[in-house]
């Protein structure tokens, strides 16, 4: 059996994976900050790192994975503020948008999911072990990382994941009076008018966008663990100064650090000031969500995918001829895959090998079951549903999902109907009409969001 190797952005090489704890995996992933829809960009590192999780789980790991959600942000204030909304029902809005689109696209649930704002208690534990190293002083009751006094002391690595020149460093907070040097960067900013904060030592204030990482992953996976995830354009400065204020503190931290590249259009990163945003519900429009599941995770993680409809539907197409080849068994149970499989994926994962073994299986059993040899085909069958199962789109398994896809998809229709009528109501300024539309959706239990592209609707939890 061939050894899963990395590749370490922190080291630029592959390394051999060898967990801190024989038969445990932890892994830590920056996940969304939901101030909006979320859009395939940000589900491909969602796609991406679920197959590592799920290669690690194929091996017999025991795999603990961290995905944090970043519920306070500028961004996410920002966008409350210009549409009137209370920024903790804002961004519960899109955070669970972020959630509906991980399970429609059959990305696992993470062990578990700390919110930023949950974890203060944590943070001001760090801020206090970095000023007491020398690390951090606060100022005007917000907290600073001292960059200057980090690059002086022993064992500082400041830079070398990102491989910037600490003087070349914009850190993207704006100039600030209050800092002892232009590179330092917030763990802790003093509380604003109008704006939500908690308390500290320092004074009022909320998180740091940095330190609230730091706090989470060690927390839960303890002062070393094994894998950091997350996209190609955290790496600076998110990432690098996570390194620093985590190994300033005295934790250890990752073990190995792994990014996923971009998803662009037109040779540019996708991005909502482009305008190229790609939301899902628009993308299952066009494809299946396990097509659309398939076509995320098709290209290299450390690749970039660059998005065209053309492209969309040819993955949908390959995924197809998995599936039509699949549909001639009756019964079929997972097999073991192959050898060459197992090698690409042990490649740093590199799944357009894994896929190009998984059509060469298809086209043999084909073959196989043009000659009427029923045996050998379901042989080869059992080992395509193996290899599906660990890339997330076996069709078997997705079944039920792309019934219930269309049973969604039926209820949606209804539904938008009558916000259409709700909405037609309102402007007429017909408001019993309109509150009567809202009370039978919610007796249906149907909950309706007014957000400034529109209502949306949820399932009430029950």
């Amino acid at each position: 059996m061939s050894t899963l190797r990395i590749y370490d952005t922190a080291t630029r090489s592959q390394r051999d994976f060898e967990p801190i704890r024989p038969g445990h995996a932890s892994i830590y992933l920056c996940g969304a900050t939901p101030q909006a829809q979320p859009h395939i960009g940000h589900l491909r590192s969602g796609v991406a790192f679920d197959i590592l999780r799920r290669w690690l789980l194929a091996q017999g790991y025991d795999v603990a994975l961290v995905r944090n959600v970043t519920d306070i942000d500028d961004k996410i204030l920002t966008k409350a503020a210009e549409n009137n909304r209370p920024w903790w029902e804002w961004v519960s809005t899109y955070e669970r948008e972020f959630t509906k689109a991980y399970n429609t696209l059959g990305v696992l649930p993470p062990s578990v999911e700390p919110r930023a704002t949950g974890f203060v208690t944590q943070m001001v534990d760090y801020m206090q072990r970095l000023i007491d190293a020398g690390f951090a002083y606060p100022a005007n009751g917000s907290v600073y990382f001292d960059v200057t006094a980090w690059t002086k002391a022993e064992g500082s690595d400041y830079g070398s994941l990102s491989g910037n020149k600490v003087e070349e460093m914009e850190q993207g907070e704006g100039e600030d009076s209050a800092k002892r040097g232009p590179q330092d960067f917030a763990l802790w900013k003093a509380a604003k008018p109008g704006e939500p904060s908690w308390p500290t030592p320092w004074g009022n204030g909320r998180p740091g966008w940095h330190l609230e990482c730091s706090a989470m992953s060690t927390y839960y996976l303890g002062s070393n663990f094994d894998i950091h995830c997350g996209g190609l354009d955290l790496q600076f400065p998110h990432h690098e100064n996570e390194i620093a204020q985590s190994h300033a503190a005295g934790d250890k931290f990752a073990n190995y650090w792994m990014h996923n590249h971009w998803v662009t259009m037109s040779g540019e990163k996708m991005s909502k000031s482009l305008g190229n945003v790609l939301s899902i519900p628009n993308m299952l429009e066009l494809v299946r969500p396990v097509e659309l599941r398939y076509y995320l995770g098709s290209a290299h993680y450390r690749s970039v995918l660059e998005y065209s409809e053309t492209a969309l539907t040819e993955a949908a197409a390959g995924y197809r001829r998995i599936e039509d080849f699949l549909a001639h068994f009756d019964d079929l149970e997972l097999g073991e895959w192959t050898q060459g499989f197992e090698e690409a994926m042990n490649d740093d994962i590199a799944v357009p090998k894994a896929l190009a073994e998984i059509h060469t299986t298809v086209r043999a059993g084909n073959k196989a079951l043009a000659a009427g040899k029923e045996a050998e085909a379901r042989t080869l069958a059992g080992q395509v549903r193996a290899m599906a199962h660990v890339l997330g789109f076996d069709p078997l398994e997705w079944e039920d999902g792309a019934q219930a896809s269309g049973a969604d998809a039926a209820l949606d229709a209804l539904v938008q109907a009558e916000l259409e009528r709700r909405t037609q109501a309102r402007a007429d300024k017909d408001f019993a009409t309109a509150d009567a539309v809202r009370d039978r959706l919610a007796a249906a239990g149907i909950t309706i969001t007014d957000t400034p592209d529109g209502p949306t609707w949820s399932l009430a939890q029950r």
